[in-house]
């Protein structure tokens, strides 16, 4: 949308100088850019009579929250050509109560600074006032700003009010923080999310501006300013007036970046280059260069982020080359970039540049950090893609010890593969679980005839959430034989000598069955914790034996095997312990 700026006035000499984001602030709906849905919202219910008596405008900063609730303000109380018939949005000339109003001084249009009037005593105070109709006006108004920072107390005194308020009152509320209002009152309101202005609209406003105020603005400058702005159109504004204010050429693109304290985005550009190309010797010198210029590391490495998430967008998205916030030659080596880089070099220069940036913002000595950060980053580039390692590994993952394939397990299945495919795992022969998965727990008591194994019952004491007896049971017991309401066991030699008891009573009060439990002289199975214990130690043995890991060993001196996963028996089952090292 176009935006008209106010009416020219002669003023005298000593008139102060009202900023850019005061002088073409919004004075109709028509003039509010990039929130298309908010006027196409409120222009149908003003003109069907469906208004809300509370609305909720929430935003990030400058996309024109207070003004869009003003400009609500004045609509309610438009008595100008056009409002004979009724409410309208449509105001093409201001009316007896507008220039009050946009100038926040008018009676019964009562603005409220929510960050400096917290507490319940100034809510109580318009509870009181709301009972008394308008002096002027059509409508009172009450607009409050930053509403998440009232506090709960005075939330909850106007929530009676705000739900049933005379037909006099309306409410608006704008806030940054959405997430911060109690529920309870967004219930009652009628919600607005203003959006971002995008980066094309918000260049073609600053073209306008510009034009307006007969200051030459290079394409380049306002592009940069429209980045900075993050979608704000008042910080678009403020940074265009300290623009203008910085050249004495009018609006130049190198001004900007030194204002801004901007790199270079053509040098950017470079240095992303030389490091994706293993190039450290000139990406340090080009660091040094950008140094030289005023540039800071913090911001160096802020840009190479932008542009490494600008090629990963273009790779996966090319048509976003379109954007109006990028240069053409930003475009062009973008799309280059995002042909030739492959999507795991990208993401990982762009997790080394997130944690790049941490390290750069507490260090003490930021231009180190981040030419450290540089080396990294370049050294790293020359490392393969994890799908062309694998598939370098697997003709030789059988070349090791004459064997073609891995050695079948003991249990007669045939084993997997011995190679490995692309971005695949290493995949043994599955075994069975040594012990069931803990099922969730459930409620009354437990059948007799539920507890067919020790496995069931040791299963039962993690349902019933007594870990020190699943503990003691794991760890210190070796099952002889099971049968409904009888247990034989042997017990280890650090077991509590209570434990057969303990065990006793308990499985009584949870199965409602006496149970029997006898201590024998049988040696019994191994304890289930250190049978867990063995499988464990068996599958990294099998894991280091196995052809292509031996590859992957050999290939990367000083490798370790930091765990293995059994795809036939879920995590749950391995039993951990204290003294399992193999972690």
């Amino acid at each position: 949308m176009s935006e008209t700026p106010n009416p020219v006035i002669p003023a005298a000499a000593s008139a102060p100088y009202r900023v850019l984001a005061r002088k073409y602030r919004p004075r109709r709906f028509d003039d509010l850019i990039g929130q298309d849905a908010v006027v196409r919202t409120l222009t149908n219910a003003f003109s069907t009579g469906r208004l809300a008596h509370a609305y909720m405008l929430t935003g990030v900063r400058g996309v024109g929250k207070t003004t869009t609730a003003r400009l609500i303000a004045r609509a309610l109380n438009y008595t100008g050509p056009g409002s004979e018939s009724g409410l309208t949005v449509d105001m093409p000339e201001l009316g007896a109560h507008c220039e009050a109003i946009l100038e926040s001084r008018h009676p019964d249009v009562i603005e409220m600074d929510a960050a400096s009037k917290t507490g319940i005593d100034d809510v109580r105070e318009i509870i009181e006032q709301v009972r008394y109709r308008p002096t002027q006006a059509r409508y009172k108004v009450y607009i409050i700003d930053e509403v998440h920072m009232l506090s709960k107390q005075a939330f909850n005194a106007l929530l009676k009010t705000l739900e049933e308020p005379p037909e006099h009152v309306k409410f608006i509320f704008a806030t940054t923080e959405i997430r911060k209002v109690p529920v309870t009152v967004l219930s009652r309101c009628q919600r607005f999310d203003l959006r971002r202005i995008e980066a094309r609209l918000l260049i073609e406003h600053l073209v306008r501006v510009a034009e307006q105020e007969q200051v030459g603005a290079e394409a380049e400058a306002l592009r940069m300013i429209a980045r900075a702005a993050e979608g704000s159109v008042r910080d678009a504004l403020s940074l265009l007036d300290q623009a203008v204010a910085y050249g004495d050429q009018g609006v130049l693109a190198g001004d900007v970046q030194t204002m801004l304290g901007l790199s270079d985005r053509a040098r950017t550009i470079d240095l992303f280059e030389a490091l994706m190309r293993g190039r450290i010797a000139e990406a340090l010198e080009e660091y040094e260069a950008q140094r030289a210029l005023g540039s800071d590391p913090y911001v160096i490495l802020g840009d190479l982020a932008e542009f490494v998430h600008w090629v990963t967008r273009l790779k996966v998205l090319p048509e976003s080359a379109a954007e109006a916030a990028h240069s053409q030659t930003e475009r062009e080596r973008g799309l280059s970039f995002a042909g030739e880089l492959g999507m795991a070099s990208l993401a990982r220069a762009w997790q080394m540049l997130l944690k790049g940036l941490s390290e750069v913002g507490q260090a003490p000595n930021p231009a180190m950090a981040a030419e450290m950060v540089l080396v990294r980053i370049a050294y790293a580039a020359e490392l393969p893609e994890p799908a062309s390692l694998t598939a370098d590994l697997a003709p030789r993952a059988g070349a090791g010890n004459g064997r073609d394939t891995a050695p079948a397990p003991a249990s007669g299945k045939p084993a997997a593969a011995s190679t490995a495919a692309p971005n695949e795992v290493v995949r043994m022969a599955p075994r069975q679980s040594a012990v069931p998965a803990v099922e969730p727990e459930g409620g009354g008591d437990e059948p007799p005839s539920a507890l067919a194994s020790f496995a069931d019952i040791v299963a039962l004491a993690g349902r019933k959430r007594d870990i020190k007896l699943k503990t003691d049971l794991e760890r210190c017991v070796r099952l002889v034989r099971v049968a409904p309401g009888r247990l034989e066991i042997g017990l280890e030699p650090d077991a509590s000598p209570g434990l057969p008891g303990e065990l006793a009573r308990k499985l009584e009060a949870w199965t409602g069955t006496r149970w029997l439990v006898l201590v024998s002289k049988e040696a019994g199975d191994k304890p289930i914790a250190a049978s867990a214990r063995e499988r464990r130690e068996s599958l990294f043995r099998e894991a280091r034996d196995h052809p292509a890991v031996r590859a992957v060993m050999e290939r990367f001196p000083g490798a370790e095997i930091v765990d293995v996963r059994d795809e036939a028996a879920p995590d749950a089952a391995l039993v951990a312990t204290d003294d399992d090292e193999t972690d």
